[in-house]
């Protein structure tokens, strides 16, 4: 009994905890700081075997590694700020195994936010891009983080056609999996994003997280289209290996019934909180999907 308690009142002080802001800036520092000695050694290691060999180039790696100005803003930024980002620990954590196993490299953003000059820190070397359909956040964002990469992008859904849309969407051959890309002229399919800024287009994304838009009231976006694309580009990818989607907020309707339509059950490899990690193969290997699902 005595045993049962004490583990219970462990996890009640865990809990209390997690909830503090200023545990969340510990840990995320912490975090931040681990990726500047995690990207030091990836840099710099050799494939020699020779344990006293590896533990000497580590060490000198952490002596010479020089942090990025971003990733020396996003520290101070949070460990001097109330301010934390929405997502948790745990959902960070996620994202984080995935960036630091394909860093540098090439990270789409759906949304602008709290956490924005953390993702861009935590991807040194690479290219982190924010879309946010909010002009007046983005320049309050960009006041304190002018170094982040940010698009103002409009969108042509509202959430009130969310029901509509999925039900419907089959019946325009443009959204189909076969016909739905290249999105940028894919006029036909109100799913598809087509008025977002080149680099959108013309990057090949190797993580994509969808954070936004807005999608808790009916004349809102929604991200039916984010999702609907997502999945068109992952399915498109030229580049080896697969592409990570990683969509908040899955506890509402929306962003569920759009991922187990297009993001596929099958293809989602983690969760935590609010967060579902998919990752989906380009369609060359999809031996086993129909011409006209996505799952």
């Amino acid at each position: 009994m005595r045993k049962t308690k004490s583990i219970m009142n462990h996890k009640s002080a865990k809990h209390m905890l997690l909830e503090r802001p200023w545990f969340i800036v510990l840990a995320l520092a912490g975090l931040i700081g681990g990726a500047l000695l995690i990207t030091s050694f990836i840099r710099s290691t050799d494939n020699t075997l020779s344990l006293c060999s590896t533990a000497k180039t580590t060490a000198q790696s952490i002596a010479e590694y020089t942090a990025t100005p971003i990733q020396l803003q996003s520290i101070v930024h949070y460990a001097t700020s109330r301010t934390v980002p929405q997502q948790t620990f745990d959902e960070i954590s996620i994202s984080l195994e995935v960036l630091k196993d394909r860093l540098p490299c090439n990270f789409l953003v759906f949304g602008l936010g709290r956490d924005s000059l953390m993702w861009a820190s935590l991807n040194p070397g690479g290219t982190t891009v924010f879309m946010e359909e909010d002009p007046e956040w983005i320049q309050a964002v960009l006041k304190d983080a002018p170094s982040l990469r940010a698009h103002h992008v409009q969108y042509r859904t509202q959430l009130s056609q969310a029901d509509r849309l999925l039900k419907t969407y089959r019946s325009e051959p443009k959204c189909l999996p076969a016909n739905a890309f290249p999105i940028r002229y894919n006029e036909k399919c109100p799913l598809a994003l087509t008025s977002l800024p080149d680099e959108f287009y013309d990057t090949e994304w190797d993580l994509i997280m969808v954070d936004a838009p807005k999608g808790y009231f009916a004349t809102a976006p929604g991200r039916m289209a984010a999702i609907f694309s997502s999945a068109v580009m992952a399915r498109n990818r030229k580049g080896a290996g697969t592409t990570h989607v990683f969509l908040h907020d899955v506890d509402r309707k929306v962003e569920k019934a759009y991922a187990n339509e297009f993001l596929c059950e099958k293809y989602r490899v983690k969760s935590a909180g609010r967060l579902w990690h998919f990752e989906i193969p380009n369609a060359a290997n999809m031996s086993d999907q129909p011409g006209d699902r996505f799952c």
